[in-house]
């Protein structure tokens, strides 16, 4: 039964449904017409991918799905089985799934496994999840009553105290912990400054092209957004100030442009934070990953160099240690305390203390720093796989930009007005490709692909994926 599924399991690149979709609706047909019996054993991950032709992710995400729905039952080491449950429930009512609404998938959150090219993902593979695990298991061993009880809205004391010592031995920032606010996650974090420094149809400085997020939470708050070009010094000031002079905020990440990465020079540097003085507005920095730098250290934040107390200093745990987290940092001004700390006892802190505590422990023991230092070279060595397979495969389409750090890759192609057609047949194939004109507010970026690259574990794995998205060029998908 096994060796007749395997021959007759046949994927069309051509077809609406994704890949892995594909393999999920085969496999559950399978098991409806008793090909695959209840009880019997399905191939690895890896075996099936190898014989497919596609990548781990793809059957994992497949079996994922399967597994969710009671189709297949994991028994770890010893594979993947189909339920053997399944001998009592009939054909017809497990497969009415079907008639289910599709949920529109989200580019910036797929969810479920992991795709190539994933945007906003850290090398998990390399993640020290054995480690993390006891320090996890040493906090619920040893936790107090105390700990149970309801934990402080602005987040442990003891993870901010880590982060004070963290920004100052690292980035150059002094501050106190009551200064530091956790939130669970960069949305969570926009809110708090919102909900305490602006009020509705407050202009607002956005960097163009720019994290797609941002735009529609500012809009949802009553704000009015401000888009500000980016160019190779990064956010243009002077327009900012031509366009919006009385403008109560700038949101921006200056160290490493999102998404064309690029830094702020140092003379926008300070026409920024002149800007913000004479108007007595904020300057939020989103310093979202300057630790994933490859060559020479970090480019000193806004906030080292803020002498006025204007600028709100934004960090995440999502790109040092994993998404998962949902673990955002604010620093804020020491004359803004009292208002930050009002709003956040209005919204809580949506971080578990277990989580916040862990992370403590792995920065007080310098677990931390020890972590990002191995993954800067893996990261520098990754990002050169899919840059010589683009080159090697797509050199003819598009040009990779040069970059000094981070997670993601920049591709321009050189057909314009291409990127978001290719994009959403990537997406059809399984290819977690982004298109730069959807990061645009309102000025021309040229045409381009964003692509991760943090989880290409070997050389092969990013020719492989490259190949896949090059017959979208050539008319093969």
């Amino acid at each position: 039964m096994m060796h007749q599924f395997l021959s007759s399991l046949r994927l069309d690149s051509q077809l609406a449904d994704p890949l892995y979709r594909q393999i999920y609706l085969r496999i559950k047909d399978a098991i409806a017409q008793g090909t695959l019996q209840a009880g019997s054993r399905l191939p690895s991950v890896r075996g099936l991918a190898s014989d497919l032709g596609v990548a781990r992710a793809t059957v994992e995400s497949a079996y994922a799905q399967l597994i969710a729905e009671g189709f297949l039952q994991s028994r770890g080491q010893a594979g993947t089985y189909v339920s053997p449950q399944l001998h009592s429930l009939p054909m017809d009512a497990a497969l009415a799934v079907e008639s289910l609404p599709t949920v529109t998938v989200d580019p910036l959150y797929p969810g479920g496994a992991m795709q190539p090219f994933q945007l906003g993902l850290p090398a998990l593979d390399v993640f020290p999840r054995a480690l993390w695990q006891r320090i996890v298991g040493r906090q619920l061993r040893t936790s107090s009553l105390a700990s149970l009880a309801l934990p402080s809205t602005q987040g442990l004391p003891e993870l901010r105290a880590a982060i004070v010592n963290y920004l100052q031995l690292s980035r150059g920032i002094r501050c106190r912990p009551e200064q530091v606010f956790i939130c669970a996650g960069y949305q969570a974090l926009l809110d708090l400054v919102i909900g305490t420094l602006l009020k509705p149809d407050d202009a607002v400085w956005l960097e163009d092209p720019g994290y797609p997020v941002t735009l529609p939470l500012f809009r949802t708050a009553g704000m009015r957004p401000v888009a500000v070009p980016v160019d190779e010094q990064g956010m243009d000031i002077a327009v900012g100030i031509a366009s919006a002079p009385l403008a109560r905020m700038a949101v921006l990440t200056p160290t490493h442009q999102s998404p064309l990465g690029v830094s702020l020079s140092l003379a926008r540097r300070m026409a920024l934070l002149e800007w913000a003085q004479q108007q007595a507005a904020w300057v939020l920095e989103d310093d979202y990953d300057s630790e994933v730098r490859y060559h020479g250290r970090p480019l000193p934040p806004l906030k080292s160099i803020d002498r006025q107390g204007r600028v709100l200093y934004a960090g995440t745990f999502s790109k040092t240690l994993f998404p998962a987290l949902r673990m955002a940092y604010l620093v804020v001004p020491a004359e803004q305390v009292e208002a930050f700390g009002h709003s956040s006892r209005l919204r809580g802190c949506g971080c578990p203390p277990l989580m916040q505590a862990s992370v403590a422990d792995f920065i007080h023991q310098g677990h931390f720093y020890r972590h990002l230092k191995r993954m800067r070279p893996i990261y520098r060595q990754r990002r050169g796989w899919l840059a010589q397979a683009l080159e090697h495969q797509l050199g003819q389409h598009l040009t990779v930009a040069s970059q000094a750090g981070g997670i993601q890759l920049l591709a321009r192609l050189t057909e314009e007005g291409q990127d978001r057609r290719i994009a959403e047949q990537a997406w059809q194939c399984g290819l977690s490709v982004q298109a730069l004109s959807d990061w645009r507010i309102a000025g021309p970026v040229g045409g381009g692909l964003l692509m991760g690259f943090a989880n290409f574990t070997q050389q092969i794995e990013a020719e492989r994926a490259v190949a896949r998205l090059a017959g979208l060029f050539n008319g093969r998908n």
